[in-house]
């Protein structure tokens, strides 16, 4: 059904953003899924929800107190548009909770892998599980009866709480009301049970259960008539006003303190609480039964995905992928000098996770080992706690190298952990920079100064995706190793402007936000259009997480409507109303959910036949091109453009097993496997995998 005339052009990007986790929750209802994959889709969508109420529906929020009649380029005022995104995550949220107790715990059951409930419990395993509360989980519960002597206690963010309706008179005479149990964040949320106790290969006991299973205890002499699992989401956005700080590591470590109390966006509840003790919890945190989520399995579904790593079962998996270290990457770093020949020869792409992010630590251990290495240059924006990269760093400093790191402490989520590495490599001796204040460093870049023959030469990584080992095994991204000296100078002039201060200076090769990205991607949309009114092939291909900008919207729109034939692989949120008459009908949005989460950037342009090709540590979205400092480079070596052409656009508009089709109101429907079934993930597994 197309979009009428007077539609909007745009589409909500809250909206959206439920559609795709429709999209990731289908994986978990499809049969093809392993069964314990099931089970982690349904906690991915848990853990992409909690994110979005954190940050989208806090923002929503805010929108209504502060400008509640403005009409937003989708159409609606923030209050109709909260309505819609209300209406359409307690769907999602209902659908996701009959899964899980309905199709895959039974199936699992089945499967001799169980979430053992109290109603259910044999004598012997209530005695075991008796002896573990009174062992490992009572001591460190603080019972807090609600009365003028005390207040509600204060609750983190999406953290697990019981409110417990008793009855009776305490030791001083108190009548009993309500009293409310916090879990300790120290308590494991799910227990193994031996099978001798439980009766089956894989028994659990959830810690929501042991609690409500023996709370009594907390209350001697009184009668518990109901115990109730809940937790609140908060607004977890971070505020740092730029204007006043005089150092944001400082700043920001004080807004991390806080962000657990920042204001309550969603309470979710167990199923089965009375009416009165939840419009008490509501009336507690300002919410409204609309902000309330009625959840049947535990509050915190995401702590399931325990289970997939718990349970040793490899057929209830995907099976396992070993990525592939291609040559000439898998040497012995014994001589790292073969390591920058190899590099200096040509150009060298990676294609995570199907080929292993290995070169890229080679890389920077022969940077680290090589005594003719001079420098390391590097951004971080996320890498994880225990970081083989960062440890690298770290070494290549303490060996006397000169090593500068540009680390991102807005990254959201990875905050504290992007501090404790700055200190770490404060200590050593290593040029710490943040970056630009307003503007996050997204780019993914590192530079290695090496002296050859007298004078400096330069090797340099460029990606992306984040520089963090685990997720290149689960994300899709490119990266490439390069010696071109155009290249590597840009990127040595984006890091002094990131580490030091000056005028922006002209860059050969890349494009950077936000100072070239925008107007040069509008540049070749608009080329495209040119080419195409005058006869000429004309075709657009992009591939991005997320498709949000307006300008780039309308410079598509135009493009289609001049005859160019744009095809875009947008994982997530996508405002573009693809096939609308008159406006996009020449406009194909595709999204592909499988095995592995779709993270690369690139961008294709006919460009006469000139096939200009980029890579991208940016989305199109406003933050992108205008907030943060990106980066977008092309791929000059013409074999490589024909790997990235094929493995990026060719086998995914080729794919019939992990595809959907957008449409013209955001909706999307899967695409029919017609003919022989074709499954990007799969293909790029044989193709590049061992």
């Amino acid at each position: 059904m197309h979009a009428l005339p007077s539609d909007p052009t745009l589409l909500n990007r809250e909206l959206s953003l439920l559609k795709f986790n429709e999209r990731v929750l289908a994986m978990a209802e499809s049969r093809d899924t392993p069964l314990l994959e099931r089970l982690r889709y349904l906690c991915i969508v848990s853990s992409n929800l909690d994110e979005f109420f954190e940050i989208r529906i806090s923002s929503l929020k805010e929108q209504q107190r502060q400008n509640p009649s403005l009409v937003g380029a989708d159409g609606y005022t923030p209050d109709e548009a909260f309505e819609l995104v209300q209406v359409a995550a307690h769907d999602l949220i209902s659908k996701q909770n009959s899964l899980l107790t309905h199709d895959v715990l039974p199936k699992l059951r089945a499967e001799g892998i169980a979430l053992l409930e109290p109603s259910k419990w044999s004598d012997e395993l209530r005695a075991w599980a008796h002896a573990g509360f009174e062992r490992e989980v009572m001591p460190m519960l603080t019972p807090i009866g609600l009365d003028p002597a005390h207040p509600f206690p204060r609750v983190f963010n999406k953290s697990l709480n019981f409110i417990v309706s008793l009855h009776g008179q305490d030791a001083f005479g108190r009548s009993a009301s309500i009293a409310i149990v916090q879990a300790p964040r120290a308590l494991p949320r799910v227990i193994k049970v031996p099978p001798e106790v439980s009766g089956i290969p894989h028994g659990y006991i959830l810690l929501t259960a042991l609690i409500s299973a023996f709370v009594g205890e907390l209350f001697p002499g009184l009668e518990v008539k109901g115990c109730y699992q809940w937790r609140v989401t908060r607004n977890s956005d971070l505020f740092v006003d730029e204007e006043e700080i005089t150092n944001l590591r400082q700043a920001l470590q004080g807004e991390l303190s806080q962000r657990n109390f920042g204001a309550a966006v969603r309470l979710e509840i167990d199923h089965v609480m009375p009416p009165a003790l939840a419009i008490f919890l509501q009336k507690e945190f300002h919410l409204e039964p609309r902000d309330t989520y009625r959840v049947s399995g535990p509050v915190n579904l995401s702590r399931l995905m325990q289970l997939c790593n718990l349970v040793k079962r490899p057929e209830l998996l995907f099976p396992d992928h070993r990525p592939k270290i291609p040559a000439p990457f898998d040497m012995v770093l014994d001589k790292p000098d073969e390591l920058f020949e190899a590099i200096a020869k040509k150009d060298h792409l990676l294609h995570h996770p199907y080929q292993s992010f290995q070169p890229v630590l080679n890389f920077l251990t022969a940077a680290a080992l090589d005594p003719t290495v001079v420098a390391i240059k590097q951004t971080i924006y996320r890498t994880g706690e225990d970081s083989e990269l960062m440890a690298l760093l770290v070494a290549a400093a303490k060996a006397g190298k000169e090593v500068t790191v540009v680390v991102e402490l807005m990254a959201r989520f990875d905050e504290q952990t992007n501090i404790n590495w700055a200190a770490k490599l404060e200590e050593v001796g290593a040029h710490v920079s943040y970056g630009v204040v307003g503007h996050k460093t997204h780019a993914k870049m590192a530079l290695v100064l090496r002296r050859e023959k007298g004078h400096i030469r330069r090797y340099g990584h460029l990606g992306t995706g984040n520089y963090h080992p685990r997720t290149a095994r689960l994300y899709t991204d490119f990266g490439l190793l390069t010696a071109d000296q155009k290249l590597c100078e840009d990127m040595d002039k984006v890091f002094s402007l990131l580490t030091g201060l000056g005028a922006r200076r002209p860059l050969k090769l890349l494009l950077q936000s936000p100072f070239t990205m925008h107007e040069t991607m509008l540049a070749l949309i608009r080329n495209e259009a040119i080419n195409a009114k005058a006869g000429k092939k004309a075709r657009i291909m992009a591939k991005m997480n997320s498709l949000q900008e307006p300008i780039v919207i309308e410079a598509l729109y135009r493009a289609s409507q001049a005859g160019v034939k744009i095809d875009l692989i947008v994982r997530g949120a996508c405002a573009l109303r693809p096939g609308v008459a008159g406006l996009s009908e020449n406009i194909r949005v595709r999204s592909i959910i499988g095995q592995f989460l779709e993270h690369s950037r690139v961008f294709y342009f006919f460009n006469d036949g000139a096939e200009n090709v980029y890579l991208s540590s940016a989305d199109w979205m406003d933050r992108n091109f205008f907030r943060r400092v990106e980066t977008s480079f092309p791929i000059l070596d013409k074999a490589l453009k024909k790997r990235v052409i094929t493995e990026a656009f060719t086998y995914a508009l080729r794919d019939n097993q992990l595809a959907w089709r957008g449409l013209p109101d955001g909706g999307y429907v899967k695409v029919k496997g017609r003919g022989k079934p074709f499954n990007l993930h799969h293909q790029l597994m044989q193709q590049l995998g061992t």
